[in-house]
């Protein structure tokens, strides 16, 4: 039924993340998870990073050395400045090899996750999309990264465990 093993995690992690999301678990893995979808019509890639907000708050804490409240921040425009600052520092995308700089959409809570937006224009194809996401890897050694990728109507998903942190697709 299953062609590999890393089949075989892949989809076990994609079945626990509703519940690890849902709080019906007691947030026994760190994982963050990243969803890259290329727009043809508008030439864009729509991105979109889903992260613990305990663990995403506990990172910008020891980063800034300040107060960190995402869900309801006194100053939401330092909150954004940080959410941004720290996706940007720990996810790198490269399209057909050239590096290509993210635009900050913004964040909201999305059930015990902070889910940011993330915007790159100008990407009329794809034929090569390479990743780099080290997100919540200082915080904690057994961090894991699912990044799903959609080309074309082609979804491909990869995972990477601390300390791997980048991949490569070609569409």
């Amino acid at each position: 039924m299953f062609k590999n093993k890393r089949s075989i995690v892949i989809r076990l992690l994609l079945i626990c993340m509703p519940l690890v999301f849902t709080g019906a678990a007691k947030h026994p893995i760190y994982v963050s998870v990243t969803e890259i979808q290329h727009n043809a019509k508008d030439k864009t890639l729509e991105i979109s990073c889903k992260i613990f907000t305990s663990d995403f708050e506990a990172i910008l804490k020891s980063k800034t050395k300040s107060k960190v409240n995402l869900l309801q921040p006194t100053d939401k425009a330092l909150m954004e400045s940080l959410v941004n600052q720290y996706i940007q520092q720990h996810l790198k995308i490269k399209v057909d090899g050239q590096i290509k700089k993210m635009e900050f959409l913004g964040y909201e809570q999305n059930e015990d996750a902070i889910q940011s937006y993330f915007e790159i224009g100008d990407v009329a194809t794809i034929k090569k999309i390479d990743v780099q996401d080290n997100i919540l890897y200082e915080y904690k050694s057994e961090q894991i990264s699912i990044i799903h990728i959609v080309v074309n109507g082609n979804r491909k998903s990869t995972k990477l465990v601390n300390p791997d942190n980048s991949f490569s697709l070609s569409y």
